[in-house]
């Protein structure tokens, strides 16, 4: 295959992981913790990859791609060590962090104050047995492996 055409699949594919993930969030109510947040970020640079791989394929384009996968992977990685606890973080999201120790009690207290946290420790959907974190991780893996099948395509 082309590498112009495995640079558009990757892209795509982590097009259809965020088109994913905001469908989890707006249309099935799952608002994202911060890790979460996060894993959003390597995609949105790989899809714009995508986009300019498809215009210019170059070997460097895939590459880019395969390393934002990479740590996509890795930040999938962290998120789920922390939902199983395999380590832990002292992140806000994780109920360690500082900021909420600093906060006024009764602002703590008040639901019409502020968004609700939503911790990264806690497993909001899963399937088969893991959860959203590490279906990312998975899928960041495939797609790192397709962007380095186009970095190595001999045909542009």
């Amino acid at each position: 295959m082309e590498r112009k055409h495995l640079i558009a699949l990757a892209g795509l594919g982590s097009l259809a992981m965020l088109l994913g993930a905001f469908g989890f969030q707006y249309i099935g109510g799952l608002a994202p913790c911060a890790m979460c947040l996060w894993q959003r970020w390597p995609h949105a640079a790989a899809i714009a990859l995508g986009a300019l791989g498809a215009a210019v394929p170059h070997a460097l384009v895939a590459w880019a791609g395969a390393l934002s996968m990479v740590v996509n992977a890795g930040i999938a990685l962290l998120h789920t060590g922390v939902e199983r606890a395999w380590w832990t973080l002292n992140l806000t999201c994780t109920g360690g962090g500082e900021d909420i120790g600093s906060m006024d009690v009764s602002a703590l207290l008040d639901p019409t104050q502020g968004a609700e946290i939503v911790l990264c420790t806690e497993v909001a959907w899963s399937m088969l047995g893991l959860s959203m974190a590490s279906w990312n991780g998975i899928v960041c893996l495939v797609l790192a492996g397709i962007w380095v099948a186009a970095a190595r395509s001999r045909t542009a």
